[in-house]
């Protein structure tokens, strides 16, 4: 679409992108491509004051509209009124403004994110409002399809805004505004001479779970004064640079962590030949920096929507741990978790030599490394199934599997994991019950998505398949999965662990486990719990006894959470959660008869015998209910109301 092809013409552009900087960053591709397609045009952007500094000089905007409107999160934080009387005057100026043209940088994620979208609208009173669409906001009057985070890049997604209008660019660059004596200012602080490597330990406020260890950072940096490299640590003065220093065995870095404009930053980092840091705006401003090798730290964060946008591609490399949670911060089509989870297990399994230094120094790239791929076509991956389930029910992906089916696919895995390759498998269970949690946690909900089996392990979701056409053939129960895979691992030699229950359940239940299935090999047992604080010691033993299958007690979803986190450092072929199952196996706890069991009313045994789970069980009726209403379809808040898709 050309921009001739709009009338009345282009003359007076409001781009809004109320956000930190690494994200306003991100957008200055597409600001130079309206810039570059509409000279003569005014271009104005609303966005945060301090923010609006990457601009200064940049040329890209001829005006800022500070967005000064603080806590304005939430639908009540409409009622402050300093809220409200902020919010008049900012509309009061977009009127002003008298804009023809409105692009919006955003992602329409939530609710009350569209809602002020729409405010912004109204206000200026433009004849056109671009954005990304996913059916939410019909206000749009130019829409560009919205697939989810992390189907594209930030920066590609507002190339896509900014093509809406015909605004196109063959220089996708990010810019930072630094001027000459930004420059001076660093040359005189980081002289002529030796080579610098900085390091951003910080992360912004926003999200401090994407944070790494200080004493991680503090090993980097002996490592790169070792290699001649003089440490320069950058960021916020509450980045954690003094934490850095503490843990650092050499004493020489220089510290302007807190002491420094944007520009200067900019400037600094151009001085530099390699840049470490976590996910965050510094790391943006490296990306945008002509010089510097970048290597970006990822967890809960989601790399490929907002990984280092380098020129040349090649310069930027994102290390991970791949955990099978991660990312969790912002996935498919709206909000994860913001904050990440308190285990934070996605950053701390990330170890110093993982990272990759200057190429040749000796430095290996670790197998948690990954390549920058986008423009090749190369999509960084996100752990996810390799086969698709049979159906989904609200969202819940769900496998077709019969006992035996089941014991011949952890077999294939076992013999895989044993030759040599391959790597450790997840297997969830879903219940009704399950299934309503997941409507609630994202966490969960995810971590179901991503498993490599899930089966029905309720009557519920056999009664959903059927509704849904697609029945499934029987249900597979943790509990009754325990004392089939052990009595296979009997006869094939499989070793099981098990872990989790009360103190001294797992030892009992290993003990009649192994009396009724003789040549059962248990390769330890233990109770534990799946607490963070535990979780290193856990894997430990674990891996000290070398299984082949992990039984995990813990209950749900906190079993298949620890799972998750946990799953790339096990040395197992095969993990699983299997709820109550030690209880039932060690006689501590009695399972409904099998009559029930058949009847599919093993649900009421648990509600006589265990009288306070009768509120847990009101999500039953629930369950009917919002099958009846959205079938396959994943909850709105975290799906979207696209599709069930799995991340691309």
């Amino acid at each position: 679409m050309s921009a001739e092809a709009f009338t009345p013409p282009i003359h007076r552009i409001l781009a809004v992108k109320i956000a930190d900087i690494g994200d306003l960053i991100l957008t200055t591709p597409a600001l130079r491509a309206v810039r570059q397609t509409f000279p003569h045009a005014r271009l104005d952007i609303l966005t945060t004051t301090h923010s609006a500094a990457i601009l200064n000089g940049t040329g890209l905007v001829d005006g800022v509209v500070e967005y000064r409107v603080r806590q304005f999160e939430r639908a009540r934080d409409m009622l402050r009124l300093s809220t409200l009387q902020e919010n008049l005057r900012l509309m009061a100026r977009l009127r002003a403004g008298q804009y023809d043209t409105v692009l919006v940088f955003h992602q329409p994620a939530t609710r009350f994110g569209s809602f002020k979208q729409r405010l912004i609208f109204l206000s200026t009173g433009a004849v056109r409002r671009c954005g990304l669409y996913n059916g939410r906001d019909r206000m749009l009057t130019h829409r560009a399809p919205y697939p989810g985070f992390g189907v594209k890049h930030q920066a590609e997604y507002w190339l896509d805004v900014a093509a809406l209008i015909g605004a196109r660019t063959d220089d996708t660059r990010l810019i930072v505004g630094v001027q000459e004596a930004d420059r001076a200012w660093a040359h005189e602080r980081l002289p002529d001479g030796p080579r610098y490597a900085a390091l951003y330990p910080g992360s912004g406020a926003l999200n401090p779970a994407r944070r790494w260890d200080p004493a991680k950072f503090a090993a980097l940096a002996d490592g790169l004064a070792d290699s001649s490299l003089r440490v320069v640590l950058v960021g916020g003065p509450n980045d954690n640079a003094e934490a850095v220093l503490a843990h650092m065995q050499r004493r020489d870095a220089l510290n302007l962590a807190g002491q420094t404009t944007l520009a200067q930053l900019g400037a600094v980092l151009e001085r530099c030949e390699l840049v470490i840091g976590n996910d965050g705006g510094v790391m943006h401003v490296a990306a945008a920096s002509p010089g510097p090798q970048v290597r970006a730290l990822f967890g809960p964060t989601n790399h490929r929507a907002w990984g280092p946008w380098a020129e040349p591609r090649d310069r930027a490399l994102i290390v991970r741990s791949g955990v099978l949670c991660s990312p969790c911060n912002y996935i498919w089509d709206g909000p994860g978790l913001r904050q990440g989870c308190a285990a934070a297990t996605c950053m701390k399994l990330i170890q110093p030599g993982d990272v990759p230094l200057l190429p040749g120094n000796g430095a290996a790239a670790a197998p948690c490394v990954e390549t920058d791929g986008w423009r090749r076509g190369v999509k960084l991956p996100v752990r996810r199934r390799e086969t698709p389930p049979t159906l989904h029910i609200l969202g819940v992906p769900i496998d077709a599997l019969t006992f035996a089916g089941l014991c011949d696919q952890v077999m294939a895995w076992v013999a895989e994991r044993r030759a040599g390759h391959g790597q450790p498998r997840m297997i969830g269970t879903a219940n009704p019950e399950l299934v309503m949690i997941a409507q609630q946690d994202v966490l969960f909900f995810t971590i179901l998505r991503r498993a490599d089996l899930v089966t029905a392990d309720g009557v519920g979701l056999l009664w959903a398949a059927r509704r849904l056409g697609r029945p499934l053939p029987e249900r597979v129960t943790g509990s009754d999965g325990l004392g089939i895979l052990c009595e296979r691992a009997a006869r094939d030699g499989w070793r099981v662990y098990l872990l989790g229950a009360a103190p001294g359940v797992a030892e009992r239940a290993a003990v009649v486990l192994a009396a009724r299935y003789p040549g059962l090999q248990v390769a330890g047992t233990y109770s534990g719990s799946p607490s963070a604080d535990e979780e290193d010691d856990l894997v430990a033993r674990v891996n000290a006894a070398r299984p082949d299958i992990l039984f995990l007690a813990y209950g749900s979803p906190a079993q298949e959470k620890w799972i998750a986190r946990n799953l790339p450092r096990l040395d197992v072929a095969v993990a699983l959660g299997v709820g109550g199952a030690f209880d039932f196996a060690a006689g501590v706890a009695q399972r409904a008869p099998v009559w029930m069991r058949k009847m599919g009313v093993e649900w009421l045994h648990r509600l006589i015998s265990q009288p306070w789970r009768w509120r847990r069980m009101l999500r039953l009726p629930r369950f009917v209910l919002a099958v009846l209403r959205r079938g396959e379809n994943g909850p709105p808040r975290f799906t979207g109301p696209l599709d069930v898709r799995e991340e691309a």
